[in-house]
């Protein structure tokens, strides 16, 4: 517990954010007003938090179709994200990403992606030019415990350790991959030994606590930075939602989820961890209040905006260099 209070708080809002965020969007979605999937990260808010917390704005992170948890965690707009998910031009990939496909380069998101396991290769190159250009930059790359099982993510993981890349591989073990669980779908009964077996350091930690996760992830990104290579870190949480937004959930009960959201709520576990005398409740419950107004401000724009124009269909297909 070496964060002072302005970290503390600054670690609390972003989780807060991604809560309102999520939970904003689950009734969004019901009014059809969406176009596309939706995946919420509800449950897994230490994670993102705990990993970006620890990294510069000039790093780098590569995403997953469950990405807007890490998109706020690495400082995109609230705004922008809305307007995206709405389909509108003012979005930060000017309506046509959508939800599974937010990205911004301006603070180091190289973008989410429904290609399960893509995030490495991504984050890989990223490495490799941090490493090339000698900045200090750092990569890291979030994958679903299904994800984990993709030969891509092998490939990467290999690379990183012959090229000693600065890269942190972040796997997000909520049990499930889809609705496939962890215990069936992956053969190795722990994923960090599996990443271990490339030659690198790998840690599993309680993925609901930001503390475990940030200390991890603090280790990880020093060791990087000061060219010691990758580090795996499997963080292991539980999504609160379905795979997507109307997911019949048949793998699991109604009665399971609540004692989830009743026992393992990351929010939660953090205000239970920190000092009274560093950051009172009243504080937290307020940050709570200014996280829903900054949501339900963020819908009122995106509702508000302009449609992106016909003549914006043949734009961004194609890179001029």
């Amino acid at each position: 517990m070496s964060l002072n209070r302005q970290a503390l708080l600054r670690a609390y809002r972003r989780m807060s954010e991604i809560r309102a965020f999520e939970d904003r969007l689950h009734e969004e979605n019901a009014t059809g007003d969406i176009p596309g999937f939706i995946h919420l990260y509800s449950g897994q808010e230490a994670i993102a938090v705990g990993v970006c917390e620890n990294l510069a704005p000039t790093d780098y992170i590569g995403s997953t179709h469950r990405g807007h948890g890490h998109c706020i965690a690495k400082g995109c707009d609230i705004d922008g994200m809305m307007a995206e998910i709405f389909g509108k031009d003012a979005g930060l990939c000017h309506g046509k990403g959508g939800s599974m496909h937010i990205a911004d380069l301006s603070v180091g998101m190289l973008g989410a992606n429904a290609i399960v396991g893509g995030a490495p290769s991504l984050a890989i190159g990223a490495a490799l030019s941090a490493k090339t250009l000698g900045n200090g930059g750092v990569a890291a790359s979030f994958t679903g415990d299904g994800g984990s099982n993709q030969g891509t993510v092998f490939e990467a993981m290999n690379m990183a350790v012959v090229l000693k890349l600065p890269i942190v591989f972040v796997i997000e073990n909520n049990g499930y991959g889809e609705a496939t669980g962890t215990d069936y779908a992956v053969g190795a009964p722990d994923i960090a030994a599996r990443a271990a077996s490339f030659g690198m350091p790998a840690v599993t930690v309680d993925g609901t606590d930001f503390f475990a996760v940030h200390d991890a992830a603090r280790g990880a990104v020093e060791r990087a930075r000061t060219g010691g290579g990758p580090t795996t870190i499997e963080a292991q949480a539980h999504r609160w939602f379905g795979h997507f937004e109307g997911d019949a959930q048949l793998y699991r009960t109604p009665e399971q989820v609540a004692e989830l959201r009743a026992t393992q709520d990351p929010l939660r576990i953090f205000r239970s961890r920190v000092d009274a005398r560093k950051v009172k409740a009243a504080e937290f419950d307020a940050i709570d209040e200014e996280s829903r107004a900054r949501v339900d401000a963020a819908v009122a724009k995106a509702r508000a905006a302009a449609y992106p124009p016909a003549e914006n269909l043949l734009t961004d297909v194609y890179v001029s260099y």
